[in-house]
């Protein structure tokens, strides 16, 4: 009987060992590969942003480039042009107006061709591509600035400000493994107070190459809102250009106020 709770022991040892490791939070996030640390001294990287908007003592604001598929969106535009153009002229051959058939085909091919033009248009032009999140150190509040669209473009697509309490986020690791978006993803799991339940999630960077990158951005935004020290230089000052001659991020202005100071009102004194 010995030999057989010996056995017995050293197999669910093993089975123990073998068995892939699994998220604490009660939903993890698609293609979850690890739970990140919640405590700055438990991280394991060293604290780095990648780019920055602003960094103070009260508040830092980080963009989030999406670094897939922007570049094609110009491209993307000619090829809903060039179909919009042939449909349009084919409307006005002599003959096809008046043939209810050429209607039939031609007209739901202009529509969609038009409606394919103008969502990439509002893409381009409207909607940010690097979306921001504010920290504020004080409040110990995160302030998340998401975009509302919408496939169909004919929709208003608007801004939604979301407001967290830092204490209830929980980062997670995700290790993408696509053809053009390999690398290293940062989701920020949002919890009801004091349990592991998810309630709501957003992203803290998109792809980014290397461990280091994306560990030390989650390393630095718990040393931030720990007000612990860190360094004030990013790893990377030049940013990604966004090809559109409007301003695409515009903070409500009583959020703007509250996620740029302490609760008492008072500014920010020092600024890099």
């Amino acid at each position: 009987m010995g030999k057989i709770k010996r056995r017995l022991k050293k197999q669910a040892e093993r089975a123990e060992r073998n068995r892939p490791p699994r998220s604490r939070l009660d939903h993890p996030v698609e293609g979850w590969t690890g739970d990140m640390p919640d405590k700055a001294e438990d991280c394991g990287f060293p604290p780095r942003l990648i780019w920055v908007n602003e960094l103070n003592d009260v508040w830092m604001e980080i963009p989030r480039y999406v670094n897939f598929g922007w570049g094609g969106m110009w491209p993307m535009m000619p090829l809903s042009v060039l179909p919009l153009s042939f449909n349009v002229f084919a409307l006005t051959l002599p003959g096809v107006i008046s043939d209810m058939r050429g209607w039939f085909i031609l007209g739901p091919c202009t529509f969609f061709t038009l409606c394919f033009f103008i969502y990439f248009l509002k893409k381009i032009l409207f909607e940010p591509r690097g979306a921001p999140v504010r920290f504020n150190r004080k409040r110990q509040k995160v302030y998340v600035y998401e975009f509302q669209q919408s496939f169909w473009p004919w929709r208003r697509w608007y801004p939604v400000i979301k407001v967290f309490d830092w204490k209830d986020i929980h980062g997670e690791w995700v290790m993408r493994r696509g053809h053009a978006d390999w690398g290293h993803r940062i989701y920020c799991a949002v919890c009801k107070p004091g349990t592991l339940e998810v309630v709501d999630r957003f992203i803290l960077t998109w792809t980014v190459g290397g461990t280091d990158a994306a560990g030390g951005l989650w390393s630095f935004c718990c040393h931030y809102m720990e007000k612990k020290p860190v360094p004030t230089a990013p790893m990377y000052t030049d940013k990604p250009r966004d090809w559109t001659p409007f301003k695409t991020v515009r903070w409500p202005a009583e959020v703007a106020l509250e996620s740029s100071t302490a609760p008492d009102g008072e500014p920010p004194s020092v600024t890099h």
